[in-house]
């Protein structure tokens, strides 16, 4: 008895040493996630997004459900099973012997309806509609969401981009401290213009604070859309801004309309109304009940019975009206909801083209002319300043002038890339191999 306990217990702490050695393995697709997040590229954020994003998740349930909605549309009605026993006479009892013998009448009936008016399948059909309407929102949502992740990550870039551009005037004003307080020592220049520099020297330490703090919320914004919110801390987006290309000069609006997600869904559920509706006026055909039941006689078994019915229902009160003026409601709110997300989404292209194309001008002007003309500006009074040519508030301007002329190329960097992500997301849907979403699926 005691050896077999203590074979027990010792058996029990191997598992348990085991099951927790097992536990501190990495589960798969997080050691790779973890991997790539100091430098990750915007496909990989992409395949993350499409294995852990929360609300692709939820999407992804309201498909299941319309699938389940499917299975319970083809049941067939149930029958239904009945017994019923009689008489009893509590003074004389149920009587001796078996059940056969007992002083009990019972009849067991079984009764089934049959639906007519094609029912049946009419539900089935309005459910696949259904599906494909819920496929398509779902689809719709992965749209949105994945533009929503190119904003992120391109927040993330335009933030490294400024953390690092603030990073280097705040260096570049520390060195020009230290020579202005060398200077001021020689006697070659007044305290005052020393205390000028130094003010901006700590705004831009400030600033470079202040591009930290920005960083650090881009990352928790792009963490959350690909399910890495432990990790946020260490992503670093390595994929600079897209390539500044034109976009193409014609568009087929009506081709681009019937490819959205939104519009398919929209029609879906138009054609899931047309179904009901059907369905209403369907209520109208009788459905027929059908039973057929056994009689047992206590003592007396030569006057078991059989006997069959058929019951239908009979429409003299109601007729089913409101049932029926429902589904065309719904049908018509259905029609003009499809029209609805037609004009939003050709309202889309139109304003994301618009943006795209305000963006590419923007962004060429400034790499053409402003950066180019504000960094030689900066670099003549350098140059003047060192040759007592120019104050030192000339020297500060130029500065800051340079400091907001790059601080605003990356912005309009940033603005283009979403724009084209937003303007890309509206004339097309792109899909992630399924593959690779698995792979790295917790």
């Amino acid at each position: 008895m005691l050896s077999g306990l203590r074979r027990f217990a010792l058996a029990f702490l191997l598992g348990g040493l085991s099951a927790v050695a097992a536990g501190a393995e990495p589960a798969p697709g997080l050691a790779s996630l973890n991997s790539d997040l100091a430098q990750l590229t915007l496909r990989q954020a992409e395949v993350f997004f499409a294995a852990r994003n929360r609300e692709l998740q939820l999407g992804q349930r309201l498909v299941e459900g319309a699938e389940a909605d499917r299975l319970s549309a083809a049941q067939r009605p149930n029958p239904n099973l009945s017994f019923n026993a009689s008489p009893l006479n509590p003074h004389s009892g149920i009587g001796s012997g078996d059940a056969r013998d007992k002083q009990i009448g019972s009849t067991i009936g079984l009764q089934q309806l049959f639906e007519r008016g094609n029912k049946r399948e009419l539900r089935m059909e309005a459910a696949d509609h259904n599906i494909r309407a819920s496929r398509g929102e779902y689809a719709d949502i992965r749209r949105q969401q994945k533009v929503a992740l190119y904003m992120a990550y391109y927040d993330l870039v335009a933030a490294q981009e400024k953390m690092r551009i603030a990073a280097e005037t705040a260096g570049l004003f520390q060195k020009t401290v230290d020579a202005a307080e060398r200077r001021l020592q020689a006697g070659d220049i007044a305290r005052s213009e020393v205390a000028r520099i130094r003010v901006d020297a700590l705004r831009a330490q400030n600033d470079a604070r202040t591009a930290q703090a920005e960083r650090q919320k881009a990352q928790s914004v792009l963490a959350y859309m690909i399910g890495a919110e432990r990790e946020a801390a260490r992503i670093n987006a390595a994929d600079g801004w897209p390539a500044i290309g034109a976009a193409p000069a014609t568009l087929e609006t009506d081709g681009a309309l019937a490819g959205r997600a939104d519009v398919q869904a929209a029609q879906a559920r138009v054609a899931a109304a047309e179904k009901n509706r059907e369905l209403a006026r369907a209520s109208r055909t009788r459905d027929v009940t059908g039973s057929a039941q056994f009689q047992h006689f206590p003592g007396d078994f030569s006057n078991n019975t059989f006997g069959v019915g058929v019951s239908i229902p009979l429409f003299t009160g109601y007729y089913f009206e409101g049932e029926i003026r429902r589904a065309e409601v719904e049908l018509q709110a259905a029609r003009d909801n499809l029209e609805r997300v037609r004009a939003l989404a050709l309202g889309e292209i139109a304003r994301s083209r618009a943006d795209l194309d305000a963006a590419a001008e923007r962004v060429q002007r400034f790499r053409d002319t402003l950066s180019q003309e504000a960094q030689r500006a900066a670099e003549g009074a350098e140059f003047a300043y060192s040759k007592g040519a120019i104050g030192v508030l000339d020297l500060l301007d130029a500065r800051r002038q340079l400091y907001a002329t790059r601080l605003d190329a990356s912005n309009t960097l940033a603005d283009y890339a979403k724009s084209l992500a937003v303007w890309q997301a509206a004339i097309m849907v792109e899909e992630i191999d399924p593959k690779e979403i698995e792979k790295n699926k917790k």
